[in-house]
């Protein structure tokens, strides 16, 4: 009997434990689910690598002193931080969904200024997504600028809003 209590136990805290990651992602101001099949396949990158709209990346990141911005990031980056520049072509609609699996800063730069993030949404009870920002941006090229992470990987997912 003792063994079928603790087996029933343990079902019970397994869903009820999925229920609330579920239930964590679910808090965002806007759908995760494209970025949560994006993540667990998402290629290698390196600082400098291009973005493709639609697509997912793992970037493999530098220490942030390192790194030559286009701009100063946003935020101050604190020491022993970690951060990527890439690029990305903002195709004619113009507004991109950035989605970070973790903490850290995103600027997006287009002739040499930061663009304001149009949006913002973060929940720290999602395990696969930390943040998703938006951007209304003009078409063609862009950098993006990742600073202040406290690990040195990032999955990073590039949307056209739903």
């Amino acid at each position: 009997m003792k063994t079928l209590v603790i087996s029933l136990f343990a079902i019970l805290a397994g869903t009820c434990s999925a229920t609330a990651a579920d239930a964590g992602c679910d808090a965002f101001k806007w759908p995760v689910a494209r970025e949560q099949a994006l993540f667990p396949e998402a290629p290698a990158a390196q600082s400098g690598a291009a973005l493709t709209v639609g697509q997912a990346v793992d970037f493999s990141l530098a220490a942030v002193d390192t790194i030559s911005f286009e701009v100063p990031p946003g935020h101050a980056p604190a020491a022993d931080t970690f951060g990527a520049m890439a690029s990305v072509t903002v195709p004619p609609e113009g507004e991109l969904q950035f989605s970070l699996s973790d903490d850290a800063w995103i600027d997006v730069v287009q002739d040499g200024h930061a663009v304001k993030s149009a949006a913002f949404s973060g929940v720290k009870t999602c395990p696969e997504i930390r943040k998703s920002v938006r951007f209304k941006l003009a078409a063609g090229p862009a950098t993006v600028q990742l600073s202040g992470a406290k690990k040195t990987d990032l999955k990073v997912a590039v949307l056209a809003p739903e």
